[in-house]
């Protein structure tokens, strides 16, 4: 679906796209123009690309899901950023990073967004709204500013992604102080792994805005630079934070692993004692045991009347000392 607006610093107005031609008066109309693809179909790819001269590599970039990036052409700025947030899973219940690739198309008086099938994108659709409703800046200040609202809300989202992944931290590490378990393991994972999928999406994003903010793009104006330079400055404290949370993720980890290894280490102590103690039991019930009676060299303690309690006396005394002593150093 293609939709477009044409708008100036006093008035907005929406055309109606229904052919090739619509698309040629739309571009050519004073002012800027604005044009949304949103689920597009092959026919529909095909007029954004002979109107406005976009680079069919660009589009195929944009449907192959590659990583973020700004690329310059003789005819416009090429930009793909992609949104991220956290949805259920497809084959498991778990939420995961789930990111949709935007792309954004930055001419001398126009700009073209496409965006997947899956849907609107708030990003999109909250700044497209904002120009229906006439806002002040963004109908005065051109197609590079209208770009830099989207990719702002982008990046904006990210923030709420990562309040998210920290809150999910938290409770992973009140988890791991309570004791080992399956499910704050199986949680900590998936944190690692959401954390190494959001640092895919905004590694390559920082690179890609940081272009547009230093001035190499030639369809940023000047004055709009500024604002992709604070976008920018919002990556980096995203990437850093990011890097912290990873540092988390895996500080909860060694945690757990150690926790684990001393609640091992306790249960192999309390066997040892056990073992420790039964010891010095097995050797005397093992020589009493051989009964050599009857003989010359029998054991005279097998016909003592008292033999018997004396022998258990005498285990029970031992492990009474065995236990003392394991506890005073701290093993029981």
């Amino acid at each position: 679906m293609i939709s477009s607006l044409v708008y100036d610093a006093g008035d907005v107005n929406e055309v109606r796209v229904e052919s090739e031609t619509d698309l040629r008066e739309a571009r050519d109309a004073p002012g800027t123009t604005w044009v949304r693809v949103a689920d597009p179909t092959d026919a529909e790819l095909e007029q954004i690309i002979d109107v406005f001269g976009v680079h069919p590599l660009a589009v195929e970039d944009i449907q192959n899901d590659v990583r973020p990036k700004t690329e310059e052409y003789p005819a416009h700025t090429f930009v793909l950023v992609k949104t991220a947030m956290l949805r259920r899973g497809e084959t498991t219940f778990d939420e995961e990073v789930r990111t949709r690739p935007v792309g954004l198309f930055l001419g001398p008086e126009w700009l073209v967004t496409i965006t997947d099938e899956e849907g609107p994108v708030s990003a999109v659709s909250q700044v497209w709204q904002s120009v229906e409703n006439r806002d002040g800046r963004t109908l005065r200040y051109g197609p590079d500013f209208a770009a830099y609202r989207v990719v702002d809300r982008v990046v904006d989202d990210y923030f709420d992604l990562l309040d998210d992944v920290e809150d999910t931290i938290e409770d992973v590490e009140e988890g791991v102080l309570d004791g080992p378990d399956d499910d704050v393991l199986e949680s900590l994972n998936a944190v690692r792994r959401d954390l190494l999928s959001f640092r895919k999406v905004v590694w390559p994003t920082r690179e890609a805005i940081g272009v547009l903010s230093r001035g190499d793009a030639v369809h940023v104006r000047e004055q709009t630079e500024r604002y992709y330079r604070d976008v920018y400055d919002h990556l980096v404290e995203v990437v850093d934070l990011t890097e912290t949370y990873r540092d988390l993720a895996r500080g909860a980890r060694d945690i757990y692993l150690n926790a684990l290894s001393q609640s091992t280490n306790e249960v192999m102590k309390r066997l040892t004692v056990v073992a420790t103690i039964f010891i010095p039991l097995t050797f005397v019930v093992g020589v009493y045991g051989m009964n050599f009676a009857n003989s010359p060299y029998n054991m005279p303690e097998l016909e003592w009347a008292f033999g018997y309690p004396a022998v258990m006396v005498g285990m029970a005394l031992v492990s009474f000392i065995l236990l003392v002593h394991f506890q005073r150093e701290g093993w029981m």
